[in-house]
């Protein structure tokens, strides 16, 4: 039986529609995870921590080699080590060590199933939006503001155009320095490239731009 395809529009620099793609219903229309996409997310926030927080335990300070005062007859508390973590300057207890290890294994398989089911979360919430191209012939971020408020008006996504956060992650299918160092002074945008797109990215933006929907869509189909 053949595969089931979504339609769905696609637009040039100008606003206009450029014609339309047929998406694979395993990339675009798969079932919402909750489980899968919280294990990879996590696991990938985890991969970044860099574990060099650390502490020192009351073994480890300096000082503290002298009974502060004799254990008795002073009137005061009874102690035996400056280096007790009731001290100011004393060790820390339970505190972060370096040798954590943080790194969380994430299969290729998990990785690919959570970002087809954020992509077609996306797509169902109209939160997706492909452009043939969004090649530039010179370096200038006035280009750049144009096309996105192009983008804007014939889409309805507001945020394109108007937005001062980051809330717009675009998917370059490849290098362009032209569109790269133009598009990246835009602050609603984070530029990305196809290859390193992600489940995290994806969430931790409202919409999600991606330039050459043809070879996007292939390549990834062929992640699955």
């Amino acid at each position: 039986m053949a595969e089931a395809k979504l339609q769905t529009k696609i637009y040039d620099q100008k606003g206009g529609e450029a014609g339309t793609i047929s998406l694979p219903a395993k990339v675009f229309a798969a079932k919402w995870r909750t489980d899968l996409v919280h294990q990879v997310v996590e696991g990938m926030r985890s991969n970044k921590r860099s574990g060099t927080a650390d502490t020192k335990d009351r073994g480890e300070v300096r000082g503290g080699g002298k009974k502060p005062w004799k254990q008795k007859g002073t009137g005061r508390a009874r102690h035996g080590s400056t280096r007790s973590p009731i001290w100011v300057g004393g060790g820390v207890t339970h505190g972060p060590l370096s040798d954590k290890n943080y790194k969380r294994k994430i299969s290729k398989k998990m990785r690919a199933q959570a970002l087809f089911s954020v992509l077609s979360k996306k797509l169902k919430d109209n939160e997706i939006l492909f452009v043939d191209s969004l090649a530039l012939s010179k370096i200038k971020t006035k280009d750049a503001v144009s096309v996105m408020k192009n983008l804007a008006k014939a889409s309805g996504f507001k945020p394109l155009a108007e937005s001062k956060k980051a809330r717009v992650l675009t998917a370059l299918s490849g290098r362009n320095v032209e569109a790269e160092k133009s598009f990246r002074n835009l602050p609603q945008l984070e530029i990305v490239f196809l290859q390193n797109l992600n489940p995290m990215d994806v969430l931790n933006h409202k919409y999600l731009l991606i330039e050459n929907p043809v070879e996007a869509v292939k390549f990834l189909e062929s992640r699955g």
